[in-house]
């Protein structure tokens, strides 16, 4: 993750957006976009319809059953640079992007989490997207939680530790602001915020919101084959 909060926060936007409602279920990621073999190839097309049919086959089961498929199924790819994937210092992928490039960032991570987790419906208002800081890394990092109440110390989803493990056992993460479909959080205490506004835009989540909703794939500079 590359810049400042700062100016991530007050970069915003407050256009209408499916990918963002709290009450949509994304169902469109259930049919793989015509042009994404043609884009990012056949081993990416293979990565792309082994989520679909993940997704399917976890349809049914117990929330924190589906949280530990989707956090172990995009832990498995591959971590790289924005700037090497992309050729950008910030650029936070669709889902589709991700796996078609097959590497990515915590971003991207995070992202594919949320829009999975949405499409099995998993409410938005139980799901976050956290800006941290990764007190060991000393850099900005991105994880999900998932809130099982409204007043319950989140589990976090991560790339950099694969156990689920609830917020209060994550001291190397110090969290900065955190946002969903719909409303975004300045973080003053671990796992919970203060409302700054609804229906608020970031500026690199209303430009993923574009090209997801439009089925546009940018064409990344690194692409892994396997």
């Amino acid at each position: 993750m590359k810049g400042g909060v700062m100016i991530i926060l007050v970069a915003l936007i407050t256009l209408p957006s499916r990918l963002l409602q709290a009450d949509n279920n994304l169902s469109d990621i259930d049919k793989l976009p015509p042009k994404f073999e043609q884009v990012y190839g056949k081993q990416a097309k293979k990565r792309a319809s082994s989520w679909q049919q993940l997704l399917h086959a976890i349809r049914r089961q117990e929330p924190l059953q589906q949280l530990e498929a989707v956090n172990h199924f995009f832990n498995q790819m591959a971590f790289v640079d924005d700037l090497v994937v992309w050729g950008k210092r910030d650029y936070w992928a669709t889902p589709f992007e991700f796996l078609g490039a097959g590497a990515g960032d915590c971003e991207d991570y995070s992202i594919a989490k949320y829009v999975s987790l949405r499409d099995l419906g998993i409410a938005d208002d139980k799901l976050r997207l956290i800006y941290v800081k990764a007190l060991q890394l000393n850099q900005f990092h991105m994880v999900l939680a998932y809130y099982p109440t409204p007043a319950s110390v989140p589990l976090l989803l991560d790339n950099l530790n694969p156990e689920i493990k609830p917020a209060t056992e994550r001291p190397d993460l110090q969290p900065i602001y955190s946002f969903n479909g719909s409303k975004l959080w300045l973080m003053k205490l671990r796992g919970q915020g203060e409302h700054v506004g609804d229906a608020s835009r970031l500026k690199h989540w209303n430009n993923l919101r574009q090209r997801f909703d439009n089925q546009q794939f940018a064409q990344p500079r690194l692409q892994r084959n396997h």
